[in-house]
């Protein structure tokens, strides 16, 4: 039992896979942590893991089952993923495999993604490598690994498994298969190695290739697809309708067509339905099939270009055959398809070929203007404030973005190139910093063409540790020096990869027995020739940060300028430190946390402090002041007791009314005593000053 994720990495030890690399970032990131987590189980199985530089790194080991009967599987974030790993990709489909080889790409497309909106299938097609979309199901993602590698070996392809969010973290269960040591361990590859010029991609190879791919691989993949019932067909065998669904769409629609009362939670559906759980290359004989006889049916294709869509029209009419394909015309033309936006479509649908079928309507087919609608506005647009994402409590990058804001503040703004990372939370409110972001580890580069001699300002560039190992050391550093680019970069090092789970980088601090670490940024730096290069250690000394950026944003010296702001991801820091404290609390120990308050007698009430923050413990509350109705701020019990609140008020020479205490668990005896003393002292003296207060305040009767 478990999710998803977990499905994946069991089926792989079932497969006998050799050897695993990936590159994480969601929706995938948790195989990687799964297999990080495992090295005990795959020592013993022989099994090779690493945590690959890159998504480009991660593909080309699949290099190792080009020559040699290994099963090797790596993992990504797709598409950015995909992009990034696409020469290797393209190099290893035109040369073809050996062993199994699987691509595992997390299809982060829709309304959870944090990407830009594209699709994998588009990069299966231009490279002929066959794509895999099971059905969210664990059974069917588990037995997706396996078939996957062996129709890779079959087509002596490489073969892409396309896992949609929901099916990364889908829960169920399936019934499991001893784990297997691969056929062949990478030291036996290492001790006998082989080659065979007729794969290395180079002319005259390379156009055998081309042939090879058609004429070859791609009947050896149907062959395989179609012995191996790889697609499904349920319901009727026989109807006047059909449905046609991607795999990974599967539970959706069975869930539209449940709504609409033609099937019920399980599956048991009145319309027949063909799964495409391979959705490239499409098997013209098994669509002409399901199409036979039939007078029209729908296809559910989530996102554009229609590419199946396009496909499947050129199948039916090459074949003369003269059922109806609907498509995109019922349902949305771009999007994640929803069970709102699949249940309209299939009502559309069955309104028009088969009504029989439709047994209710759910209020999910009213109109959203319709009260009754469950998507009905409840309140009026501008009374819900937008939520967009930002910095967590106390994290560390929050005080680097404020600084910067103060220092342009005397200085002027500039053109800040963005990046991908946490860091891109300061494109929204309250810093609005941010022009452009082109890639990870690309913000660097991103501000390349902006390097004027004549200008009087300097580009900025930011970029996160994670982004600087990935890419930005030498798209962006290297590039920068080799150019003499005038710019400033600062790197947010906050010692993980932290935006996709946490992982270690080169330059983290933490011991870890199996990898290299404390590999500092600003040491790389200077080794690519850059000379002007600070590091703050503490990116909660506002004042300090903001006094660098001005220094290095004003100084005569030309050429690249880094900043390296270093702090601890604050995420990974409670993690690891409010265990410890809960232990320490209850086994007696004597701890003390910083906390920051806000004092309501002083506070003005202007709000700057929370303007240059944006800090989610930082709110408002009502004035104590019965003669002030402005509220004053506040600082909730979420605080971390960063003190970046206050540092940002001192740097700011905003008001005096941050204070910072201590919490006291397990207090000494002298403490104790100490704590009474100063309680009954301040009753005695604070009596004159109530009473006289008292005088002014409103009688109620």
């Amino acid at each position: 039992m478990g999710e998803g994720i977990l499905a994946v990495a069991k089926g792989l030890l079932e497969a006998g896979v050799s050897y695993v690399g990936g590159y994480q970032g969601a929706p995938i990131s948790h195989l990687m942590d799964v297999f990080g987590d495992a090295h005990e189980i795959l020592g013993e199985l022989g099994v090779y893991f690493e945590n690959s530089a890159s998504e480009a790194t991660a593909a080309a080991m699949l290099a190792a089952s080009v020559n040699y009967p290994m099963r090797g599987a790596v993992t990504f974030k797709s598409t950015v993923g995909t992009n990034v790993a696409s020469d290797a990709l393209a190099n290893l489909s035109s040369g073809g495999v050996t062993g199994g080889a699987l691509i595992i790409v997390g299809e982060d497309y829709g309304e959870g993604s944090s990407i830009m909106q594209e699709r994998s299938h588009a990069f299966a097609m231009k490279s002929q490598m066959w794509l895999l979309d099971p059905r969210p199901n664990l059974t069917a993602i588990v037995n997706a690994v396996q078939n996957g590698f062996e129709l890779s070996e079959a087509s002596n392809t490489p073969v892409m498994l396309e896992l949609r969010l929901r099916s990364c973290h889908l829960h169920g269960q399936f019934e499991a298969r001893d784990n297997r040591s691969p056929a062949m361990l990478v030291r036996e590859a290492v001790e006998n190695p082989k080659r065979d010029l007729g794969r290395i991609v180079l002319p005259p190879a390379s156009f055998v290739h081309e042939d090879e791919k058609v004429k070859s691989r791609w009947p050896a993949a149907v062959e395989f697809i179609v012995e191996n019932k790889m697609n499904e067909t349920f319901g009727p065998v026989d109807g006047d309708v059909g449905l046609i669904v991607q795999g990974g769409l599967y539970n959706t629609l069975n869930r539209a067509q449940e709504l609409l009362g033609c099937s019920d939670a399980f599956g048991n559906t009145d319309l027949p339905v063909y799964v495409m759980n391979v959705t490239y290359p499409v098997v013209d004989q098994e669509i002409l099939e399901f199409c036979s006889g039939k007078q029209a049916v729908l296809l559910l294709e989530e996102g554009q270009p229609d590419f199946i869509e396009q496909n499947l029209h050129a199948i039916l009419r090459r074949a003369d055959c003269s059922t109806i394909l609907h498509g995109k015309d019922l349902l949305a033309l771009a999007g994640e398809y929803t069970a709102q936006v699949v249940t309209g479509g299939v009502a559309a649908f069955l309104d028009r070929y088969a009504p029989e079928h439709i047994r209710h309507r759910p209020d999910l087919l009213l109109d959203p203007s319709d009260p009754a609608s469950p998507i009905a506005p409840r309140a009026e647009v501008d009374a819900v404030l937008p939520r967009p994402p930002g910095f967590c409590t106390g994290c560390p990058e929050r005080p680097i973005f404020s600084a910067l804001k103060l220092a342009e503040e005397e200085i002027g703004n500039h053109h800040i190139s963005a990046d991908i990372g946490c860091h891109l939370f300061s494109i929204n409110a309250p810093f609005d910093i941010g022009a452009t972001t082109m890639g990870y580890g690309l913000g660097s580069a991103g501000a390349s063409a902006l390097n004027s001699s004549d200008a009087e300002r300097r580009t900025i560039a930011v970029m996160g540790d994670g982004g600087f190992w990935h890419n930005g050391l030498t798209s962006g550093v290297g590039n920068a020096v080799f150019n003499q680019s005038d710019q400033l970069l600062v790197v947010v090092d906050n010692a993980y990869s932290a935006a996709t789970g946490g992982q270690d980088l080169l330059s983290s601090e933490a011991d870890n027995p199996n990898r290299s670490t404390r590999h500092a940024i600003e040491a790389a730096v200077r080794g690519v020739g850059v000379e002007w290069v600070e590091t703050v250690n503490d990116t909660y000394d506002v004042d300090t940060l903001k006094k660098t950026f001005i220094e290095a944003l004003t100084t005569e010296e030309k050429g690249p300028k880094v900043i390296v702001a270093q702090s601890e991801c604050q995420l990974n820091l409670q993690r690891r430190v409010k265990p410890q404290r809960v232990k320490d609390v209850e086994a007696g120990n004597r701890v003390v946390e910083e906390r920051f308050g806000i004092d309501p007698e002083t506070c003005t009430g202007d709000h700057a402090c929370i303007r240059i923050s944006g800090c989610p413990s930082l709110s408002i509350t009502a004035n104590p002041d019965p003669m002030r109705t402005s509220p004053v701020a506040t600082i909730l019990n979420s605080c971390v007791g960063c003190g970046v609140c206050g540092a940002n008020a001192h740097a700011a020479s905003l008001c005096p009314s941050f204070y910072r205490t201590e919490v006291v668990h397990n207090p000494k005896w002298i403490e104790r005593m100490r704590a009474r003393s100063r309680h009954w002292l301040t009753l005695r003296l604070s009596k004159g000053i109530e009473r006289r207060a008292a005088r002014y305040e409103p009688v109620t009767p």
